[in-house]
Parts: C-alpha cells; structure tokens; sequence
C-alpha cells in the first residue's frame, strides 16, 4: 500500500522552501516504498509481455518444427490477450542459421527460437564450426513436445511390408539409400543408427528438409526416409507412402496400426526428437520463468495438447531444469551417434 504523509500548514511565507524540501522527500521516500517503481517500469518496458514476441523456427513453413510453432504461438497470443505472437522462419543449414540469430538476439524475451535435437544437441559433435555454442549461448525455457519418426517408402518402388522384409530387399540392391532431411538431422544420424541394428551400411542422401526427402522417396531416387509421424501420417493414411516401424518405445497414437522397429526384433534401435523454447543466455531469470508458467499451460491445456497430438507429436511442456538436462544428456548421447559415423562438417 502506498504510504499516507500529512504536512501542517506553514506559519508563513519564510516556511515554504522548508514545505518544498519536506514534500520532495515524502515523495522520494513513497516512491522507494512502492513495489515497482516508475523508474523501474520505464527501464523494463512494462509488465511481460507488452509488445509482440517472435519465435525463429529454423526449418521452412510446413515441417515439424514450424507447425509445433505456429500451434504453440496461437495458444500463447491467446493467453496474452492476442498480443500477438510472430512464427519467423529461417531455414538454412540444418537450422544452424536460425540458431545463429537467435543467439544473438537481445536477451529481453521478445526473440525466442523453437530448438530442435539438431540444433541443441546433435550440431556441436557434428560440426567443426558452429555460429553459437548451445551451452552458453541459451537458456532452456521448456520442452514443447517429442516426435517418434517412421521408416516410410514407396509402395510403388518397394516391395517390402514391415523391416524384416525391408533388409532382405535391400541387401539384393546395389545399396541402402536413405534419404535424409539435411546433414546433422536426427534423421542423418537416425539412418546408421538403423544401418547399425540390421548389419546394413546406408548411404545417406541428404535434401534440404522433409518435404524435399519425400520428393525423393516418391521418385524412386531413394529407398527409404525417417520423417517425423506428424508428417508422414497424411501420406500413410492415404496410401501413397508405406510405414514400416517407428522409432520410440511404443507405439504411436497417430499410427495405432504401425509397430515399433523394436517390435520388429531390432531391440537396440530407438530414437526420436523434441522441440523446445530456448532464449538468448542472458534473458532475465524472471521473464524465463514467466515464459516457462505459459508455454506449459498452453501446451498441456485441453485444446492445446489436442491439437498437438493430432498434428503427430507427444506433448511434454517440461520445467525448465528438466529441459536443461535433456539437452544436456542428449548432446553426450547422439554425440557418440555422430562419433560412430566418423562424420564432421565445416
């Protein structure tokens, strides 16, 4: 509560400087007393968010990571009175371009980036030179959702119903090409993990996303791609693509019908990705914390998290230490992935 003073009348006019000097010591004193201070909010700009908030995605319109964005920036702009939430895209370089950015960004709250297991935990073994170091250039805010991925192909090109059938196919062509969504994707590295599981060398072939990586599949220019369920249902359900396994530890809601690799008798392959929030390194403690309390009502609110799921994706919406020690675990994890490969990029 903001403290009442009361000033007794001067005598006379040789008082009044001394009215002067005790008014303007009431009112500094009033204004050290309140909670927020003028000051103070003209320094922050005002209450969290008052201005619109931009997310980077750094994979183009339409892929996972973009449609997990523009769901989460429509929830978020809804409990932000539409204040209005903007989905920048900036693809390039696996995502290394967007992260770039984003690591630059003002650490204010108002550029945040939608990371992916790419960015955040893949790229530092798989890469010489990177335009950000995950560590310390950003914060973990929280973990939006995970993403099983299917081994899809083309019914018209390839015979084979489920893995098994799959290998034994393979393994009378003149290679296993698999198609990937660019160099140092989960997708990249998911492929030997396979060629690991079923004694196969594959030879990856790498487009600039999914859709490009579908494009081949349906050409005939390669055999087989692991793309995100939410991506491939479509083309499943449909019948223009063939599921053959996914990749997490039990099956996915979106392909009831589909079993897991691990199913399959290949109990060592199991992997998928997440997409999380993260900030700028030196985003205040208290803005990460307000954006963490509402990205994970948005997320795990009724409508929120059913629009997630029917988009293909398993919602999580994780505190922010959880989110910090997936990344971390993640990075010690696929960097023996990449290791295994021998692969390095400038």
């Amino acid at each position: 509560m903001t403290p009442s003073f009361h000033f007794a009348p001067a005598a006379d006019a040789r008082k009044s400087g001394t009215r002067r000097t005790l008014l303007a010591a009431a009112v500094t004193l009033a204004a050290s007393m309140l909670p927020w201070s003028g000051a103070q909010a003209q320094a922050s700009g005002g209450a969290y968010p008052n201005k619109p908030v931009r997310i980077i995605v750094g994979f183009p319109a339409g892929t996972g990571p973009d449609i997990v964005a523009r769901l989460l920036a429509q929830k978020l702009s809804e409990g932000w009175g539409n204040l209005g939430v903007i989905v920048d895209n900036k693809p390039g370089a696996g995502g290394l371009i967007a992260a770039g950015e984003a690591a630059r960004a003002a650490p204010d709250g108002y550029t945040i980036m939608l990371g992916e297991t790419g960015q955040l935990s893949i790229a530092p073994s798989s890469y010489n030179k990177l335009p950000y170091d995950p560590a310390k250039d950003f914060a973990a805010v929280s973990q939006v959702v995970t993403s099983d991925f299917v081994l899809l192909v083309n019914p018209q090109k390839v015979p084979a119903r489920n893995v098994k059938e799959f290998v034994d196919w393979t393994k009378q062509q003149k290679g296993l090409f698999l198609a990937t969504f660019g160099a140092g994707t989960p997708g990249h590295f998911g492929a030997f993990m396979f060629g690991d599981a079923v004694k196969l060398k594959p030879e990856p072939v790498h487009y600039k996303n999914t859709s490009d990586a579908l494009g081949g599949l349906f050409s005939g220019d390669v055999q087989g791609v692991f793309a995100s369920v939410g991506l491939a249902a479509p083309n499943v359900k449909s019948g223009k693509l063939a599921a053959l396994g996914t990749t997490g530890a039990t099956r996915t809601p979106t392909l009831p019908d589909v079993p897991t690799i691990k199913e399959q008798g290949y109990a060592n392959l199991e992997f998928s990705s997440w997409f999380g929030i993260v900030a700028p390194a030196k985003t205040p403690p208290e803005i990460i914390a307000k954006l963490n309390a509402d990205i994970v009502r948005a997320v795990q609110s009724p409508e929120g998290k059913a629009k997630m799921e029917e988009a293909g994706f398993r919602v999580t919406g994780t505190s922010q230490q959880d989110f910090a020690r997936t990344i971390a675990a993640d990075t010690v994890t696929w960097g023996k992935a990449v290791a295994a490969t021998g692969f390095k990029a400038d």
